[in-house]
């Protein structure tokens, strides 16, 4: 049966080409929702972006056309309907007395479906709370899926081990070039680009990476940078994927406390010399709560405490010398004279990105969308690192299956300028092992 989208508000700044994505199915905006989108016309964060994307879609959509006919959206015969009719529904009445935006959607939604026995009638919408409402007055709801990844366990990890592994193979890795074509290695499928692996055999074991250039598999040695010192295997190859200029686009996963940041600015600062500038940015998730602006001070004081984990990253590095050494005055003179910079995500609109090593932290909390603009600003000699943990999302229109990391490492997988890691054990302390696994 031929469905009806009726779309709620976060959609539509979540995805402002949404409305191409429903094949030949209708699509209906309510009133209300143009309402919502233009409270969010002005300014200059992502949402205020998607909103005048959206206005202008419909706009050009439109033409002379009325919405009250349904405007065509695509060849299939899809259309988009913009409904200014109160919604009529006692059922809906009854059950939620205010009228609010959310109720007034499921609203319509309710008396479409008595109406249009013809069509099967579906809100979409990522708020969580509104689809269990809906489902509750025996509408239809589901989430916005067109950028979402399915399967997250098995999310690409860029790591592999291997158990068993020829002993003849292993000790080639020890022996000048150091490398082992993947022709001779019997892998089941092709490596990805990039990927990296532990090979073992009994007690001989090798760390290594698929380099797509040569088609080789190459060993790869623990290093240090900046004084930080990986502790596992999988910080090994997260710094060795940090510190290769032939990878402009790295991410790296995992929980609390298992090194990602630190070892990203770590990274940056043995190569500052490669770099007219080191960048450290994050997203304010509350920058558009108003529980915000109740903070005391300026616009600098209110940031700070938002900004204060990646400066306690730092401090981390610095209080690894001594205050007279030059390594701890270089970080002074790097800041003073803004080499290295740290600063809201939101501030590098119309920043050029041209030979920057641009950190990205907690990176979950962005959406695909988002990632995509950070990316295609980089210029050339440019380096891109997004850190985060995909299971903490603390915006309420993301999941661990919508977020904009998790679709990144999903999308990019397998590409020769990409690399991924996904660190597992935390090495902040035992006690912060112990309660990330427990509690």
């Amino acid at each position: 049966m031929k469905k009806l989208f009726v779309l709620d508000t976060n959609v539509l700044l979540h995805d402002h080409t949404c409305l191409t994505r429903f094949q030949d199915n209708d699509i209906v905006i309510p009133i209300v929702v143009l309402e919502e989108l233009d409270k969010f016309k002005k300014g200059s964060d992502s949402i205020n972006y998607q909103a005048r994307e959206v206005i202008r879609e419909l706009d050009k959509l439109s033409a002379d056309h009325l919405f009250k006919d349904g405007v065509i959206l695509n060849p299939e015969g899809g259309k988009l309907f913009i409904i200014v009719d109160s919604p009529r529904s006692e059922l809906v009445d009854h059950a939620f007395s205010e009228r609010k935006t959310d109720n007034r959607i499921i609203a319509l939604a309710e008396q479409l479906k008595r109406e249009r026995t013809d069509v099967e009638v579906r809100i979409v919408s990522k708020d969580i709370n509104m689809r269990i409402k809906a489902k509750s007055v025996g509408v239809i709801a589901e989430d916005y899926k067109n950028d979402t990844v399915e399967n997250i366990e098995k999310l690409y990890t860029g790591r592999k081990t291997i158990e068993g592994f020829s002993s003849d193979i292993i000790n080639r890795f020890y022996e000048e070039p150091f490398s082992v074509p993947v022709s001779e290695m019997n892998f089941e499928t092709k490596p990805l680009a990039h990927q990296y692996f532990v090979l073992k055999n009994g007690s001989s074991s090798v760390i290594a990476r698929y380099n797509p250039s040569s088609e080789c598999i190459e060993r790869i040695y623990k290093k240090s940078a900046y004084s930080i010192e990986p502790r596992n295997s999988e910080q090994i190859f997260a710094l060795d994927a940090l510190t290769r200029p032939e990878i402009p686009l790295v991410t790296i996963t995992g929980k609390a406390g298992t090194g990602k940041t630190l070892l990203a600015l770590a990274a940056a600062l043995e190569q500052r010399k490669d770099y007219h500038q080191i960048f450290l940015a994050r997203p304010i998730v509350p920058l558009g709560n108003k529980d915000m602006g109740f903070l005391p001070g300026d616009i600098q004081s209110k940031l700070d405490p938002y900004m204060q984990p990646l400066w306690d990253n730092l401090s981390v590095i610095k209080h690894r010398f001594s205050q007279a050494s030059p390594e701890y005055k270089r970080i002074q003179e790097m800041l003073e004279s803004d080499k290295l910079h740290i600063s809201p995500l939101a501030f590098i609109r119309g920043r050029s990105l041209e030979k920057i090593y641009f950190i990205v932290d907690e990176a979950q909390n962005l959406t695909p969308h988002e990632i995509k603009t950070i990316i295609t600003r980089a210029g050339e000699g440019c380096k891109i690192v997004f850190t985060g943990d995909v299971y903490q999302i603390d915006t309420p229109y993301l999941d661990k299956h919508s977020n904009g990391l998790t679709y990144l490492v999903d999308h990019m997988k397998g590409q020769s300028l990409f690399a991924h890691t996904t660190l597992v054990k935390g090495e902040r302390s035992q006690l912060a092992e112990l309660a990330s696994n427990l509690l």
